[in-house]
């Protein structure tokens, strides 16, 4: 398994998203103005709010993120939520309400980020109480912490002792201290006790810090995708009809990406922040408002789940 170390994630996972008051009626509350684009209706325009709707469901709680909303049959093993629509229909809903496309992520020559209008998301669902809950998407996904964290120390301290069946480890060929997953205060504290070493005691003080779940604090971009031609039709295909329509990792062919350096082919970042996530199946009504709409600035954050 790969691992990671603390120094090279330690800017991305610094910051918070932060919590506000809670922002206007849940989305399910009226949609008899919203007009659908697709047969299966999973696709709508509110035009009095200037928002997409989309109808997803959720298929993922934990597990590495390429994909906050895929499309049905494709990446439900890394994405939180799944539709049963054509990439082409919400790219098409967008321009509707004005949004304005950029252009994807570019890896050639040099990294390039996604490019577009910003678009705030939001996810409404309904608990087992018939209550319903509406908050901004990044409160719902977090930097991953069930991975390994590693730490540089060169030599190990004089009089430590660490067993490698244990949970820290010791690595004598990298010279690194070795951990997976969230380290608990009581964990923390206990190894801390072990040594006075000021090197040590910083290494477990960064291990148990980067181990603490933190919403994604990145945004999203409407990138709009691109065209390939089909080799053997020669027709021209929409490149997310693949799957790729609202990534949390890079992709030269995503509808909305996050615009932020999140590679599929190296360090995924993030994971479903699963405390704060409904059962797997629950109906989640997905909320896409351009930023250039005067109520998305007004209501940029939204309230958090209470439940943890």
């Amino acid at each position: 398994m790969q691992r990671y170390s603390i120094p090279s994630i330690a800017c991305l996972v610094s910051l918070i998203v932060s919590a506000g008051a809670p922002a206007d009626e849940p989305v399910a509350a009226d949609q008899s103005q919203f007009i659908a684009l697709n047969p299966q209706q999973t696709v709508l325009i509110d035009r009095a709010k200037r928002r997409v709707i989309l109808k997803t469901q959720l298929v993922l709680r934990s597990g590495v993120l390429e994909m906050l909303c895929c499309l049905e049959g494709t990446k439900e093993h890394e994405s939180i939520l799944s539709i049963d629509a054509d990439a082409m229909d919400v790219h098409a809903a967008l321009l509707q309400i004005g949004a304005e496309p950029g252009h994807p992520v570019t890896f050639v020559p040099e990294y390039t980020p996604p490019q577009g209008e910003e678009i705030i998301i939001r996810l409404n669902w309904k608990d087992e109480e018939d209550n319903w809950h509406r908050h901004r998407a990044q409160e719902c996904i977090r930097y991953g912490i069930h991975r390994y964290f590693e730490y540089p120390l060169d030599p190990l301290p004089v009089g430590l002792e660490i067993d490698n069946s244990e949970d820290l480890r010791y690595d004598e060929y990298s010279k690194v201290l070795v951990w997976f997953g969230p380290m608990a205060e009581e964990q923390r504290d206990e190894l801390l006790a072990r040594h006075e070493d000021a090197e040590y005691r910083k290494g477990i003080l960064a291990i148990f810090d980067c181990g603490q779940s933190r919403a994604m604090d990145a945004k999203w971009v409407f990138a709009g995708s691109g065209f390939r031609k089909d080799e053997q039709t020669g027709e021209e295909l929409y490149k997310a009809e693949r799957g790729d329509l609202i990534c949390v990792a890079n992709f030269s062919s995503a509808t909305i990406d996050v615009a932020a350096p999140s590679s599929a082919s190296g360090e995924l970042l993030f994971e479903p922040w699963t405390e704060r996530l409904p059962a797997e199946g629950t109906e989640v009504i997905v909320e896409l408002i351009p930023v250039s709409n005067g109520q998305a600035a007004t209501n940029h954050s939204d309230a958090t789940d209470a439940r943890r």
